[in-house]
């Protein structure tokens, strides 16, 4: 008797706490200005997408907690955590911002040009002491990987100068004619290439084929197609989660294009 009521017990427990974990249908709506369709909605703790119809109206699986990143080329970015309230009601509304392209007023004081080192001059803003004002060594940079120090090793240095010093780094110029530091940057590419589309199988894996039916086995090969491209690198580099999700999109597109003309010949 006592182990039928423990496990009575265990299965309320776990039952409760898969209710909790459980995300519900949030029904949003995007209030601005300006158009308001095709904007990209972003659940990233739970790595769920969608876009708003012409009303600016959206569906998407959410619960606390959640943050959601609304993306546009004509409105500031923004994140919102979704909050108890949002998730009781099943409805959340966000106010977006235009993203201002230029100043329709004469500004009266200093004046910003958009140059960098020109702005921080003329700005009264005070930056913020770090590490290096107190004297204290330390390094914001990532530690080089194995491949990477091996190419600084075999490429690093200047080359020299052929003046009446007559100074060659051969070290380096022999790695260049021999053709290893040509191998080592394809193996440093190659290890980013990799770095950056493990991270997107994580990150955007669910949401890709969320709708789609493509099989386990050819979704490795999908993958390698999509890193491929001569763009993949720099779209990393920027970091922007929206612009890497249309691109696996569009090369899934191509990909299953491809796909399809090679089982039709």
């Amino acid at each position: 008797m006592k182990k039928i009521k423990l496990l009575i017990c265990l299965l309320t427990i776990c039952f409760s706490f898969l209710l909790q974990a459980q995300r519900k249908e949030i029904k949003g709506k995007l209030i601005a200005n300006d158009d308001v369709e095709g904007l990209h909605i972003l659940n990233k703790t739970a790595s769920k997408f969608t876009i708003s119809d012409h009303k600016g109206e959206f569906i998407i699986l959410g619960r606390t907690a959640d943050t959601l990143l609304i993306s546009s080329l004509i409105y500031e970015n923004k994140e919102v955590i979704i909050s108890t309230e949002h998730e009781q009601s099943g409805t959340i509304n966000i106010d977006l911002e235009e993203k201002v392209s230029a100043l329709d007023k004469v500004v009266v004081g200093k004046i910003l040009t958009g140059s960098l080192e020109s702005d921080l001059e003329n700005s009264d803003a005070k930056t913020e002491i770090n590490f290096y004002d107190l004297g204290i060594p330390g390094n914001t940079k990532l530690p080089l990987t194995q491949n990477e120090k091996k190419l600084h090793d075999a490429d690093g240095g200047s080359w020299g100068s052929l003046g009446l010093g007559f100074g060659v780094n051969f070290h380096k110029l022999l790695n260049k004619i021999s053709g290893r530091t040509k191998k080592l940057k394809n193996i440093v590419e190659l290890d980013n290439r990799d770095e950056c589309i493990n991270r997107l199988k994580i990150d955007f894996e669910s949401i890709i084929f969320e709708n789609d039916t493509l099989s386990k086995n050819l979704r490795n090969e999908y993958f390698l197609f999509a890193q491929e491209d001569e763009n993949f690198l720099n779209l990393c580099k920027q970091d922007n989660d929206i612009k890497l999700l249309e691109f696996l999109q569009q090369k899934l597109k191509a990909y299953r294009e491809n796909l399809s003309s090679t089982n039709n010949d």
